[in-house]
């Protein structure tokens, strides 16, 4: 009698102490986890200001690969969600501005190209040598329907223009009239870098 007594006394105790101790472990698992949680929230808030205050020692590159990274990590975060937020609008802005100072790179280039091309078929040994011109410049326009403004006449904020015309009609005059009256003053280009519209004006 004694004996089962104090075998079930001591199955009490080890099944009260298991108990406890699963209980023990589920908690500090619970601390870990939060603690864990802290760590990488602390670290994503440190990354994502460093995006925002960065002041060019990142590429748009590094700092795109490093916001997909952050954002990976699906942090329920009132506080990240809002830098991931204020980081998306930061560097769409600097992909525009990139992408904008492409565009007038390649416009600067494409301007003299296209002085020179004018001036290649106005000066052309043959009608088969402009023609040839012609259609190598044609190749940096985005369709050979792309339309030509010619300003007549400006003064202020006025501005009139003769009637219009395309850019394969225009080049095809020059190869007719032998001559170039005008100076290219303005190119549009398109998101693939070809010519979409042209701007001249009288020499």
């Amino acid at each position: 009698m004694n004996y089962s007594f104090w075998l079930i006394l001591l199955l009490v105790g080890v099944i009260s102490f298991g108990t406890t101790g699963c209980k023990s472990k589920k908690k500090m698992a619970e601390a870990q986890a939060q603690e864990e949680r802290a760590r990488m929230i602390a670290k994503a808030k440190t990354d994502l200001l460093a995006i925002l205050n960065d002041a060019g020692s990142m590429t748009l590159e590094q700092k795109e690969a490093e916001l997909g990274r952050i954002k990976a990590l699906n942090i329920d975060d009132d506080e990240i969600r809002d830098l991931i937020r204020q980081v998306e609008e930061k560097l769409a802005r600097e992909r525009e501005e990139l992408a904008r100072a492409e565009r007038e790179k390649a416009g600067d280039v494409k301007y003299s190209q296209l002085e020179n091309y004018f001036s290649r078929i106005v000066n052309a040994s043959s009608t088969e040598a402009a023609n040839q011109v012609i259609n190598e410049a044609l190749s940096n326009f985005a369709s050979p329907e792309v339309p030509v403004l010619i300003i007549i006449y400006r003064q202020g904020a006025q501005v009139d223009y003769d009637e219009p015309t395309t850019i394969v009609k225009y080049l095809n005059y020059l190869k007719d009239q032998k001559k170039n009256l005008n100076k290219v003053e303005n190119l549009v280009i398109d998101s693939n870098g070809k010519i979409s519209e042209v701007e001249l004006i009288r020499k």
